[in-house]
């Protein structure tokens, strides 16, 4: 691979002049403000360009460690006539001095007030991010509800998950954005142009009309709203470099997306029931679009991103041809979250002449009964034979991810957890690694809508807060098997959230009037904050988180997400009887998307 060169005009610090510059020696962390990056320089605004901003609801980074920007920025910049930008949420001490000074929150690149933009584009990925995007309407002077929203402000939409469940947002957003990004935002961008000049309320009506865009105003009653997705991901569009922030982001690497979607049908997630079919890039094309990029970042790590790396076909391909380069370069090939029935001696082997650290596993139950429950597809045996390559490879550390409170858990199940940690560690000392260690990571389980579980009960905070003290008494406090367990707090919060209808738009509202911000984090986090809202507008928040009826409407289903209402029912019941389904490559199981290749499209 061709050495990295970074020229003085790629280094990019804004030519614009951001107000906030002013305040960051009062700030903490004012890295996160300075907009200087290596990426490309922009090209001027020309008389009729349809201007985007995307805004990111968390921190700078976070949110340049989310990929969906790294793709959807140049490709929006790359249409004739689109002039896209980013922004993130400040913190609260930087929007408390911008709130004070008056001073409105601007785009990254340009420094462009995001109330002078066509259009915002919010990515909800993650319900207790929600509130953030009030803090960005509001420094934007841009009024929170779409209904007080007049010609002159811009169109506010949204995508990414939290689009699946529009109702907790549908008071502050124009349009939804429902599928991937690539094939709604252009047409409605395009519609949108064709429409300047017009009143707003005309303007969303037409956008409306897009296939996969939802309108709160405009979409008609009882009309469901059909998910997007492109027909063939080699077709679709690829990013051959990628922005370089200047500050270390949380996942501080580069990135190649090798296909999307998931065919094993674990009850539990709903990125694999909504990104159904699976589209694989060719194998060619990935090796290129790695060595591209090591070339023109310097990154020291490429992450190989999908939802489970080692189901790609090429996977072995892939490696097999990248590792010499890698191994030369000193560059890191990361596969995220390894599937345990997935991981092969040759592969790992591979992997080990340019990994470093330990590797990352999601048994997800600590039974077989209830790992067959959720359908997560993996036996003992494979798990033993796993952990077994794993360390017998010469890796010394791994992290194992679960979660409690799964519909049908028992107190064995819980037990199972640390049995299985126990187990792994007890397989590295018979491996010869003394100096082992395994890492226990256990999540609450929340029911999230378009999937299996989406009528399920949801465990309580105390229920939680039982089960996570249980684990830590099993676990002990040795220094070779940790365990920590996410705040029930915030687990019961998304949970709301999560299946949550039109009256939550005036709890997110109340809530951060009353000061919430930055929900995700737990030093921000104020449970309290949200009871009162909750309070003042008499919603009892145990009622998004009782199981519900299968014959109960659910506010929901104005979105198809693809997955059949049937198919989901009869998952259910399978649940129940702790019946599995088999992977769909292996021959359709009539879930509803209708691909017509056993789950697959390359």
């Amino acid at each position: 691979m061709e050495a990295l060169t970074i020229t003085q005009d790629q280094i990019y610090f804004s030519e614009f002049e951001n107000p906030i510059w002013p305040l960051l020696a009062q700030v903490s962390r004012p890295s996160r403000y300075g907009g200087c990056e290596v990426r490309p320089g922009l090209r001027g605004l020309a008389p009729g360009d349809i201007t985007v901003c995307l805004a990111f609801p968390d921190v700078y980074e976070i949110g340049m460690s989310y990929y969906g920007f790294q793709v959807l920025s140049p490709f929006l910049n790359s249409l004739p006539g689109v002039a896209a930008d980013r922004a993130y949420c400040p913190w609260p001490d930087m929007e408390r001095l911008m709130a004070e000074k008056s001073i409105p929150l601007a785009s990254i690149e340009r420094s462009m007030p995001l109330a002078e933009f066509d259009v915002l584009g919010f990515t909800l990925q993650h319900e207790l991010s929600y509130t953030n995007v009030l803090t960005m309407l509001s420094l934007s002077q841009i009024p929170l509800a779409a209904d007080e929203r007049g010609d002159a402000h811009p169109i506010v939409t949204a995508g990414g998950p939290g689009a699946f469940v529009p109702g907790p947002m549908s008071k502050f957003i124009d349009l939804f954005c429902v599928g991937e990004g690539e094939e709604t935002f252009s047409e409605m961008l395009e519609t949108l142009r064709e429409t300047r000049g017009m009143k707003r309320g005309p303007r969303l009506a037409a956008c409306a009309k897009i296939r996969g865009v939802y309108s709160p105003a405009f979409t008609p009653k009882g009309a469901r709203v059909e998910r997007r997705f492109a027909a063939s991901f080699d077709g679709s569009y690829t990013p051959s470099s990628m922005i370089i922030p200047s500050v270390s982001t949380v996942h501080d690497r580069a990135a190649v997306e090798v296909f999307r979607g998931c065919t094993r049908g674990c009850r539990f997630c709903q990125a694999g029931m909504t990104s159904r079919p699976v589209r694989e890039r060719s194998p060619e094309s990935v090796i290129d679009s790695v060595r591209e990029i090591v070339r023109s970042t310097g990154w020291e790590e490429v992450g190989l991103l999908s939802l489970a790396s080692c189901d790609y076909s090429g996977i072995e391909r892939v490696v097999e041809a990248l590792t010499p380069a890698l191994l030369k370069e000193g560059v890191t090939l990361g596969l995220p979250s390894l599937r345990m029935d997935g991981f092969s001696v040759g592969l790992a082997a591979r992997l080990r002449k340019v990994r470093r650290g330990g590797l990352t596993f999601a048994p997800e139950a600590g039974t077989q009964r209830l790992r067959d429950v959720i359908n997560k597809g993996i036996d003992e045996a494979s798990i033993a034979a796993c952990l077994n390559d794993a360390f017998s490879m010469g890796w010394e550390r791994v992290k194992l991810y679960f979660m409690m409170g799964l519909p049908t858990e028992t107190e064995d199940d819980l037990r199972g957890i640390v049995d299985l940690a126990r187990s792994a560690l007890k397989t590295a000392r018979q491996n010869g690694k003394k100096r082992a260690s395994v890492a226990v990571s256990v999540a609450g389980f929340v029911p999230k809508a378009h999937t299996p579980f989406q009528w399920e009960r949801q465990s309580g905070i105390d229920e939680l807060k039982e089960k996570g003290r249980f684990l830590k008494s099993l676990a002990g406090t040795s220094k070779a098997l940790t365990l920590a367990y996410h705040e029930p707090e915030q687990t019961f919060l998304e949970g709301v959230l999560a299946r949550g209808d039109e009256r939550l738009s005036g709890v997110i509202e109340k809530a951060w009037r009353l000061g919430a911000r930055f929900d995700a984090w737990t030093e921000t986090f104020d449970l309290p904050r949200w009871k009162e809202a909750f309070d003042a507008l008499g919603v009892d928040p145990a009622s998004y988180t009782r199981e519900r009826g299968e014959d109960e409407p659910l506010p929901w289903e104005c979105v198809d997400a693809g997955v059949s209402r049937e198919f989901l029912l009869s998952e259910r019941a399978a649940s129940r009887a702790a019946r599995t389904t088999p992977d769909c490559r292996a021959g359709c199981l009539g879930c509803g998307v209708n691909c017509g290749k056993g789950g697959l499209i390359k």
